[in-house]
Protein backbone atom coordinates (compact mmCIF):
# COMPACT_ATOMS: atom_id res chain seq x y z
CA UNK A 1 0.00 0.00 0.00
CA UNK A 2 1.28 3.50 -0.86
CA UNK A 3 2.40 5.66 2.06
CA UNK A 4 -0.02 8.39 0.94
CA UNK A 5 -2.82 6.29 2.46
CA UNK A 6 -1.14 6.04 5.87
CA UNK A 7 -2.50 8.24 8.68
CA UNK A 8 -0.01 9.91 11.01
CA UNK A 9 -0.41 9.19 14.70
CA UNK A 10 -1.85 12.13 16.60
CA UNK A 11 -1.35 13.13 20.20
CA UNK A 12 -5.06 13.97 20.48
CA UNK A 13 -6.95 11.68 18.07
CA UNK A 14 -10.45 12.47 16.82
CA UNK A 15 -11.25 8.81 16.12
CA UNK A 16 -13.36 6.92 18.62
CA UNK A 17 -15.53 9.87 19.71
CA UNK A 18 -18.96 8.47 20.50
CA UNK A 19 -21.62 10.93 21.56
CA UNK A 20 -21.65 14.35 23.23
CA UNK A 21 -20.40 13.11 26.62
CA UNK A 22 -17.27 11.54 25.12
CA UNK A 23 -16.74 14.64 22.97
CA UNK A 24 -16.88 16.98 25.98
CA UNK A 25 -14.63 14.78 28.11
CA UNK A 26 -11.96 14.52 25.43
CA UNK A 27 -12.06 18.26 24.60
CA UNK A 28 -11.81 19.18 28.30
CA UNK A 29 -8.95 16.80 29.01
CA UNK A 30 -7.01 17.87 25.91
CA UNK A 31 -7.38 21.58 26.61
CA UNK A 32 -6.52 21.41 30.30
CA UNK A 33 -3.55 19.09 29.72
CA UNK A 34 -2.08 21.46 27.12
CA UNK A 35 -2.68 24.46 29.39
CA UNK A 36 -0.56 22.78 32.08
CA UNK A 37 2.11 21.62 29.62
CA UNK A 38 2.54 24.76 27.50
CA UNK A 39 3.14 27.51 30.02
CA UNK A 40 2.77 30.43 27.59
CA UNK A 41 -0.62 29.16 26.37
CA UNK A 42 -1.91 28.39 29.84
CA UNK A 43 -0.86 31.82 31.07
CA UNK A 44 -2.53 33.53 28.09
CA UNK A 45 -5.88 31.93 29.01
CA UNK A 46 -5.88 32.37 32.79
CA UNK A 47 -4.24 35.80 33.10
CA UNK A 48 -7.36 37.69 31.87
CA UNK A 49 -9.37 35.79 34.50
CA UNK A 50 -7.27 37.27 37.32
CA UNK A 51 -4.86 34.38 37.93
CA UNK A 52 -1.37 35.22 39.20
CA UNK A 53 1.72 34.21 37.26
CA UNK A 54 2.67 30.83 38.66
CA UNK A 55 2.62 27.06 38.31
CA UNK A 56 -0.51 25.74 36.57
CA UNK A 57 -2.10 22.42 37.55
CA UNK A 58 -5.22 21.01 35.89
CA UNK A 59 -7.68 18.25 36.82
CA UNK A 60 -10.84 16.80 35.30
CA UNK A 61 -14.15 15.68 36.86
CA UNK A 62 -13.31 16.62 40.44
CA UNK A 63 -16.19 15.54 42.77
CA UNK A 64 -17.88 17.95 45.22
CA UNK A 65 -20.94 17.69 47.47
CA UNK A 66 -23.81 20.20 47.21
CA UNK A 67 -26.98 19.82 49.30
CA UNK A 68 -26.32 16.11 49.88
CA UNK A 69 -25.73 15.64 46.14
CA UNK A 70 -22.45 14.89 44.42
CA UNK A 71 -21.60 17.05 41.42
CA UNK A 72 -18.71 16.75 38.96
CA UNK A 73 -17.49 19.93 37.28
CA UNK A 74 -15.74 19.09 34.01
CA UNK A 75 -12.43 20.46 35.20
CA UNK A 76 -10.42 22.45 37.72
CA UNK A 77 -7.47 24.81 37.22
CA UNK A 78 -5.12 25.69 40.09
CA UNK A 79 -2.41 28.33 39.80
CA UNK A 80 0.09 28.53 42.65
CA UNK A 81 2.57 31.30 43.32
CA UNK A 82 4.34 31.19 46.67
CA UNK A 83 1.69 30.94 49.37
CA UNK A 84 -1.08 32.16 47.10
CA UNK A 85 -3.39 29.71 45.34
CA UNK A 86 -5.93 30.68 42.68
CA UNK A 87 -8.56 28.12 41.66
CA UNK A 88 -11.14 28.03 38.86
CA UNK A 89 -13.83 25.42 38.23
CA UNK A 90 -14.45 24.65 34.56
CA UNK A 91 -17.70 23.68 32.83
CA UNK A 92 -17.47 22.61 29.17
CA UNK A 93 -20.01 22.12 26.39
CA UNK A 94 -19.29 21.08 22.80
CA UNK A 95 -21.20 21.09 19.51
CA UNK A 96 -24.55 22.89 19.90
CA UNK A 97 -25.05 21.97 23.57
CA UNK A 98 -26.03 24.94 25.75
CA UNK A 99 -24.85 25.82 29.25
CA UNK A 100 -27.46 24.97 31.90
CA UNK A 101 -28.45 27.46 34.61
CA UNK A 102 -28.92 24.78 37.29
CA UNK A 103 -25.47 23.32 36.64
CA UNK A 104 -23.76 26.70 36.76
CA UNK A 105 -25.50 27.70 39.97
CA UNK A 106 -24.47 24.41 41.61
CA UNK A 107 -20.85 25.02 40.64
CA UNK A 108 -21.03 28.62 41.87
CA UNK A 109 -22.22 27.29 45.23
CA UNK A 110 -19.29 24.86 45.29
CA UNK A 111 -16.83 27.61 44.43
CA UNK A 112 -18.19 29.86 47.16
CA UNK A 113 -18.10 27.08 49.78
CA UNK A 114 -14.53 26.11 48.82
CA UNK A 115 -13.30 29.71 48.56
CA UNK A 116 -12.49 29.25 44.88
CA UNK A 117 -12.07 32.33 42.70
CA UNK A 118 -13.72 31.69 39.34
CA UNK A 119 -16.19 29.55 37.44
CA UNK A 120 -15.06 29.36 33.81
CA UNK A 121 -17.45 28.12 31.13
CA UNK A 122 -16.38 27.04 27.64
CA UNK A 123 -18.85 26.39 24.84
CA UNK A 124 -19.63 27.33 21.25
CA UNK A 125 -21.84 30.19 22.43
CA UNK A 126 -20.42 33.56 21.39
CA UNK A 127 -21.01 36.89 23.14
CA UNK A 128 -20.57 40.19 21.31
CA UNK A 129 -19.92 42.25 24.46
CA UNK A 130 -16.53 41.58 26.15
CA UNK A 131 -17.05 40.27 29.67
CA UNK A 132 -20.68 39.29 29.10
CA UNK A 133 -21.94 35.75 29.73
CA UNK A 134 -24.40 33.85 27.52
CA UNK A 135 -26.29 32.38 30.50
CA UNK A 136 -28.22 34.38 33.09
CA UNK A 137 -27.66 33.18 36.66
CA UNK A 138 -28.74 34.42 40.09
CA UNK A 139 -26.59 37.53 40.68
CA UNK A 140 -26.41 36.77 44.42
CA UNK A 141 -24.22 33.77 43.64
CA UNK A 142 -21.65 36.08 42.03
CA UNK A 143 -20.84 38.09 45.15
CA UNK A 144 -17.70 36.12 45.96
CA UNK A 145 -17.10 34.12 42.77
CA UNK A 146 -16.45 35.55 39.30
CA UNK A 147 -18.16 34.00 36.27
CA UNK A 148 -16.23 34.05 32.98
CA UNK A 149 -16.91 32.58 29.55
CA UNK A 150 -14.74 31.53 26.62
CA UNK A 151 -15.99 30.26 23.29
CA UNK A 152 -14.14 27.42 21.61
CA UNK A 153 -13.38 29.88 18.83
CA UNK A 154 -11.61 32.14 21.34
CA UNK A 155 -9.62 29.17 22.67
CA UNK A 156 -8.60 28.15 19.15
CA UNK A 157 -7.70 31.73 18.26
CA UNK A 158 -5.53 32.08 21.37
CA UNK A 159 -3.76 28.80 20.59
CA UNK A 160 -3.01 29.81 16.99
CA UNK A 161 -1.81 33.28 17.98
CA UNK A 162 0.46 31.86 20.69
CA UNK A 163 2.02 29.25 18.43
CA UNK A 164 2.27 31.18 15.17
CA UNK A 165 2.71 34.80 16.19
CA UNK A 166 3.86 35.08 19.81
CA UNK A 167 5.87 31.87 19.85
CA UNK A 168 6.57 29.07 22.34
CA UNK A 169 10.10 28.79 23.75
CA UNK A 170 10.29 25.00 23.89
CA UNK A 171 9.99 23.20 20.49
CA UNK A 172 8.32 20.15 22.03
CA UNK A 173 5.73 22.33 23.76
CA UNK A 174 5.14 24.18 20.49
CA UNK A 175 4.42 20.82 18.81
CA UNK A 176 1.99 19.90 21.61
CA UNK A 177 0.15 23.20 21.15
CA UNK A 178 0.01 22.54 17.41
CA UNK A 179 -1.66 19.19 18.10
CA UNK A 180 -4.35 20.96 20.15
CA UNK A 181 -4.93 23.39 17.27
CA UNK A 182 -5.21 20.49 14.83
CA UNK A 183 -7.70 18.75 17.12
CA UNK A 184 -9.92 21.81 17.67
CA UNK A 185 -10.01 22.51 13.92
CA UNK A 186 -11.36 19.01 13.21
CA UNK A 187 -15.17 18.86 12.74
CA UNK A 188 -15.51 15.93 15.17
CA UNK A 189 -13.93 17.83 18.07
CA UNK A 190 -17.17 19.71 18.76
CA UNK A 191 -15.48 23.12 18.56
CA UNK A 192 -17.62 24.64 15.82
CA UNK A 193 -17.98 27.93 13.99
CA UNK A 194 -21.45 29.54 13.77
CA UNK A 195 -23.41 27.27 11.43
CA UNK A 196 -26.63 29.16 10.85
CA UNK A 197 -28.72 32.18 11.82
CA UNK A 198 -31.18 30.20 13.92
CA UNK A 199 -34.68 28.85 13.42
CA UNK A 200 -36.17 32.34 12.98
CA UNK A 201 -33.92 33.38 10.08
CA UNK A 202 -36.21 32.39 7.21
CA UNK A 203 -39.35 33.95 8.71
CA UNK A 204 -37.51 37.19 9.58
CA UNK A 205 -35.97 37.40 6.10
CA UNK A 206 -39.41 36.98 4.51
CA UNK A 207 -40.95 39.55 6.87
CA UNK A 208 -38.25 42.07 5.99
CA UNK A 209 -38.85 41.54 2.26
CA UNK A 210 -42.60 41.97 2.77
CA UNK A 211 -42.16 45.02 5.03
CA UNK A 212 -44.09 43.41 7.89
CA UNK A 213 -41.29 43.06 10.48
CA UNK A 214 -41.89 45.09 13.66
CA UNK A 215 -39.39 46.04 16.41
CA UNK A 216 -41.43 44.12 18.98
CA UNK A 217 -41.19 40.79 17.15
CA UNK A 218 -39.33 38.24 19.27
CA UNK A 219 -37.91 36.58 16.17
CA UNK A 220 -36.18 39.84 15.22
CA UNK A 221 -34.33 39.88 18.56
CA UNK A 222 -33.20 36.29 18.03
CA UNK A 223 -31.79 37.09 14.57
CA UNK A 224 -30.12 40.26 15.89
CA UNK A 225 -28.40 38.25 18.63
CA UNK A 226 -27.22 35.68 16.06
CA UNK A 227 -25.89 38.48 13.86
CA UNK A 228 -23.87 39.87 16.78
CA UNK A 229 -22.42 36.40 17.39
CA UNK A 230 -21.49 36.16 13.72
CA UNK A 231 -19.67 39.51 13.83
CA UNK A 232 -17.81 38.38 16.95
CA UNK A 233 -16.82 35.14 15.23
CA UNK A 234 -15.67 37.09 12.15
CA UNK A 235 -13.41 39.18 14.43
CA UNK A 236 -11.86 36.10 16.01
CA UNK A 237 -11.44 34.40 12.64
CA UNK A 238 -9.77 37.44 11.08
CA UNK A 239 -7.61 37.97 14.16
CA UNK A 240 -6.40 34.38 13.91
CA UNK A 241 -5.21 35.05 10.36
CA UNK A 242 -3.60 38.40 11.17
CA UNK A 243 -2.10 37.53 14.56
CA UNK A 244 -3.73 40.47 16.35
CA UNK A 245 -6.83 41.07 18.44
CA UNK A 246 -9.72 42.20 16.24
CA UNK A 247 -12.75 43.63 18.05
CA UNK A 248 -16.34 44.45 17.07
CA UNK A 249 -17.19 48.15 16.91
CA UNK A 250 -19.45 49.04 19.84
CA UNK A 251 -20.42 52.32 21.46
CA UNK A 252 -19.77 53.00 25.14
CA UNK A 253 -23.47 52.69 25.83
CA UNK A 254 -23.65 49.32 24.08
CA UNK A 255 -20.65 48.09 26.08
CA UNK A 256 -22.16 49.11 29.40
CA UNK A 257 -25.74 48.10 28.52
CA UNK A 258 -25.75 45.01 26.24
CA UNK A 259 -29.57 45.04 25.68
CA UNK A 260 -29.20 48.44 23.99
CA UNK A 261 -27.15 46.80 21.24
CA UNK A 262 -29.90 44.32 20.39
CA UNK A 263 -32.55 47.07 20.47
CA UNK A 264 -30.52 49.18 18.04
CA UNK A 265 -30.03 46.25 15.66
CA UNK A 266 -33.74 45.37 15.71
CA UNK A 267 -34.76 48.99 15.07
CA UNK A 268 -32.48 49.28 12.02
CA UNK A 269 -33.53 45.84 10.76
CA UNK A 270 -37.26 46.53 11.00
CA UNK A 271 -36.96 50.04 9.54
CA UNK A 272 -34.45 49.53 6.72
CA UNK A 273 -34.10 45.77 6.37
CA UNK A 274 -30.37 45.94 7.17
CA UNK A 275 -28.24 44.15 9.76
CA UNK A 276 -25.37 46.47 10.68
CA UNK A 277 -22.03 45.79 12.33
CA UNK A 278 -18.43 46.91 12.43
CA UNK A 279 -14.95 45.47 12.86
CA UNK A 280 -11.96 47.33 14.31
CA UNK A 281 -8.54 46.05 13.20
CA UNK A 282 -5.48 47.51 14.96
CA UNK A 283 -3.41 49.83 12.72
CA UNK A 284 -5.94 49.64 9.87
CA UNK A 285 -6.86 53.00 8.34
CA UNK A 286 -10.38 52.90 9.86
CA UNK A 287 -12.99 50.44 11.17
CA UNK A 288 -14.74 48.31 8.56
CA UNK A 289 -18.53 48.55 8.37
CA UNK A 290 -20.33 45.30 7.53
CA UNK A 291 -23.96 45.63 6.45
CA UNK A 292 -26.26 42.85 5.29
CA UNK A 293 -29.01 44.42 3.17
CA UNK A 294 -31.70 41.75 3.21
CA UNK A 295 -34.03 43.50 0.77
CA UNK A 296 -31.28 44.05 -1.79
CA UNK A 297 -29.68 40.66 -1.16
CA UNK A 298 -26.25 42.23 -0.74
CA UNK A 299 -23.42 42.18 1.82
CA UNK A 300 -21.76 45.61 1.81
CA UNK A 301 -18.35 46.18 3.35
CA UNK A 302 -17.08 49.76 3.50
CA UNK A 303 -14.45 51.99 5.08
CA UNK A 304 -14.43 55.79 5.53
CA UNK A 305 -11.19 57.66 4.79
CA UNK A 306 -10.20 61.29 5.37
CA UNK A 307 -9.08 63.02 2.19
CA UNK A 308 -5.77 64.92 2.05
CA UNK A 309 -6.01 68.47 3.40
CA UNK A 310 -3.91 70.08 0.69
CA UNK A 311 -3.60 69.99 -3.07
CA UNK A 312 -6.15 70.28 -5.89
CA UNK A 313 -9.34 68.21 -5.74
CA UNK A 314 -8.24 65.87 -8.51
CA UNK A 315 -4.88 65.41 -6.76
CA UNK A 316 -6.74 64.17 -3.69
CA UNK A 317 -8.65 61.65 -5.81
CA UNK A 318 -5.42 60.45 -7.42
CA UNK A 319 -3.94 59.92 -3.95
CA UNK A 320 -6.70 57.41 -3.21
CA UNK A 321 -6.69 55.75 -6.64
CA UNK A 322 -2.96 55.04 -6.41
CA UNK A 323 -3.53 53.11 -3.19
CA UNK A 324 -6.33 51.11 -4.82
CA UNK A 325 -4.24 50.03 -7.82
CA UNK A 326 -4.65 46.32 -6.96
CA UNK A 327 -8.32 46.52 -5.89
CA UNK A 328 -11.16 45.06 -8.01
CA UNK A 329 -12.90 47.25 -10.57
CA UNK A 330 -16.29 46.75 -8.89
CA UNK A 331 -15.25 48.71 -5.79
CA UNK A 332 -17.38 51.83 -5.32
CA UNK A 333 -15.88 55.18 -4.31
CA UNK A 334 -18.05 57.89 -2.72
CA UNK A 335 -16.75 61.44 -2.33
CA UNK A 336 -17.91 63.83 0.40
CA UNK A 337 -17.40 67.58 0.27
CA UNK A 338 -17.16 70.14 3.04
CA UNK A 339 -20.51 71.44 4.33
CA UNK A 340 -22.40 68.97 2.18
CA UNK A 341 -25.07 66.46 3.10
CA UNK A 342 -24.46 62.92 1.94
CA UNK A 343 -22.02 61.99 -0.78
CA UNK A 344 -21.62 64.54 -3.58
CA UNK A 345 -20.58 61.91 -6.14
CA UNK A 346 -20.35 58.14 -6.35
CA UNK A 347 -18.50 56.22 -9.05
CA UNK A 348 -17.10 52.75 -9.68
CA UNK A 349 -13.34 52.42 -9.30
CA UNK A 350 -12.91 51.28 -12.93
CA UNK A 351 -14.39 54.61 -14.10
CA UNK A 352 -12.43 56.72 -11.63
CA UNK A 353 -9.20 55.13 -12.85
CA UNK A 354 -9.95 56.34 -16.37
CA UNK A 355 -11.20 59.80 -15.39
CA UNK A 356 -10.57 60.94 -11.77
CA UNK A 357 -12.46 64.18 -12.42
CA UNK A 358 -15.74 62.24 -12.31
CA UNK A 359 -15.55 62.43 -8.52
CA UNK A 360 -14.94 66.19 -8.60
CA UNK A 361 -17.55 67.78 -10.90
CA UNK A 362 -17.28 71.03 -8.94
CA UNK A 363 -13.62 71.91 -8.44
CA UNK A 364 -14.56 74.76 -6.08
CA UNK A 365 -16.02 72.45 -3.44
CA UNK A 366 -13.42 70.97 -1.12
CA UNK A 367 -13.21 67.18 -0.81
CA UNK A 368 -13.16 66.17 2.84
CA UNK A 369 -13.51 62.36 2.85
CA UNK A 370 -14.06 59.21 0.81
CA UNK A 371 -15.99 56.01 1.36
CA UNK A 372 -14.69 52.88 -0.31
CA UNK A 373 -17.24 50.08 -0.49
CA UNK A 374 -17.84 46.75 -2.17
CA UNK A 375 -21.11 44.83 -2.53
CA UNK A 376 -21.25 41.05 -2.93
CA UNK A 377 -24.22 38.68 -3.23
CA UNK A 378 -25.78 37.68 0.09
CA UNK A 379 -26.38 33.99 0.71
CA UNK A 380 -29.95 33.12 1.61
CA UNK A 381 -29.56 29.65 3.08
CA UNK A 382 -29.87 29.31 6.83
CA UNK A 383 -27.23 26.59 7.18
CA UNK A 384 -23.53 26.56 6.43
CA UNK A 385 -21.60 26.03 3.21
CA UNK A 386 -21.88 27.48 -0.25
CA UNK A 387 -24.84 29.81 -0.72
CA UNK A 388 -25.37 30.28 3.02
CA UNK A 389 -25.75 33.66 4.70
CA UNK A 390 -22.96 32.99 7.23
CA UNK A 391 -20.41 32.03 4.57
CA UNK A 392 -21.27 35.02 2.37
CA UNK A 393 -20.68 37.47 5.23
CA UNK A 394 -17.39 35.90 6.33
CA UNK A 395 -16.06 35.72 2.77
CA UNK A 396 -17.10 39.31 2.02
CA UNK A 397 -15.21 40.66 5.05
CA UNK A 398 -12.05 38.63 4.39
CA UNK A 399 -11.90 39.59 0.72
CA UNK A 400 -12.62 43.27 1.35
CA UNK A 401 -9.86 43.53 3.92
CA UNK A 402 -7.36 41.68 1.72
CA UNK A 403 -8.20 43.49 -1.54
CA UNK A 404 -8.85 46.99 -0.19
CA UNK A 405 -8.27 47.89 3.44
CA UNK A 406 -4.83 46.39 4.05
CA UNK A 407 -3.43 48.50 1.17
CA UNK A 408 -4.69 51.85 2.49
CA UNK A 409 -2.59 54.33 4.47
CA UNK A 410 -3.79 57.62 5.98
CA UNK A 411 -2.65 60.89 4.48
CA UNK A 412 0.08 62.74 6.37
CA UNK A 413 1.05 66.38 5.83
CA UNK A 414 4.61 67.13 4.78
CA UNK A 415 6.75 68.81 7.47
CA UNK A 416 7.29 72.57 7.00
CA UNK A 417 10.53 73.63 5.33
CA UNK A 418 12.94 76.33 6.44
CA UNK A 419 12.80 79.58 4.49
CA UNK A 420 15.82 79.93 2.25
CA UNK A 421 18.02 83.07 2.63
CA UNK A 422 17.73 85.90 0.12
CA UNK A 423 19.91 85.62 -3.01
CA UNK A 424 23.48 86.61 -2.20
CA UNK A 425 22.80 86.30 1.53
CA UNK A 426 24.60 83.61 3.58
CA UNK A 427 23.10 82.38 6.83
CA UNK A 428 21.01 84.73 9.01
CA UNK A 429 20.80 88.41 8.00
CA UNK A 430 23.29 90.59 9.83
CA UNK A 431 22.05 93.13 12.39
CA UNK A 432 23.82 96.50 12.68
CA UNK A 433 25.68 96.93 15.96
CA UNK A 434 24.18 100.37 16.57
CA UNK A 435 20.47 99.97 15.93
CA UNK A 436 18.97 103.48 15.78
CA UNK A 437 15.93 104.20 17.89
CA UNK A 438 14.06 105.20 14.76
CA UNK A 439 14.27 101.73 13.24
CA UNK A 440 10.94 100.24 12.26
CA UNK A 441 9.32 97.77 14.66
CA UNK A 442 6.48 95.29 14.35
CA UNK A 443 4.75 97.29 17.08
CA UNK A 444 4.77 100.59 15.22
CA UNK A 445 1.26 101.93 14.81
CA UNK A 446 -0.18 99.78 17.61
CA UNK A 447 -1.57 101.98 20.34
CA UNK A 448 -1.69 100.59 23.87
CA UNK A 449 -5.04 100.84 25.68
CA UNK A 450 -5.38 104.06 27.63
CA UNK A 451 -2.42 105.72 25.89
CA UNK A 452 -3.17 109.25 24.71
CA UNK A 453 -1.04 110.87 22.05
Amino acid sequence: MAEEAWHAARLIPTSGIRGAEEQERRATSALLAVMASVREFGRALVAPLGAPGGHIETFIEVPFDVDERRVYPDGLIRVTRGQRSWVALVEVKTADNQLQVSQLEDYLDVARAENFDVLLTISNELVAIPGAHPTEVDKRRLRKVALHHLSWTQVLTEAVMQKVFRGVADPDQAWILGELVRYLEHPRSGAMQPQDMGASWVSVREAVSAGTLRPGDKTASEVAARWDQLIRYACLRLGRQLGIEVQPVLSRKELSQPPVRVQTLVAVLSDGGVLTGGVRIPDAIAPISVDADIRAGKVICSVDIDAPREGRQQTRVNWLVRQLKDSPDDVRVDAFVAHGRGSSTSEMLRDVRIDPSKLTPDAKRELRSFRVARSTPMGSKRGEGRGSFVTSVLDALDIFYGDVVQNLRPWAAKPPKLRLPEPGQVGEPSVPKDLPSTSLSSQDGVEEPGFIT
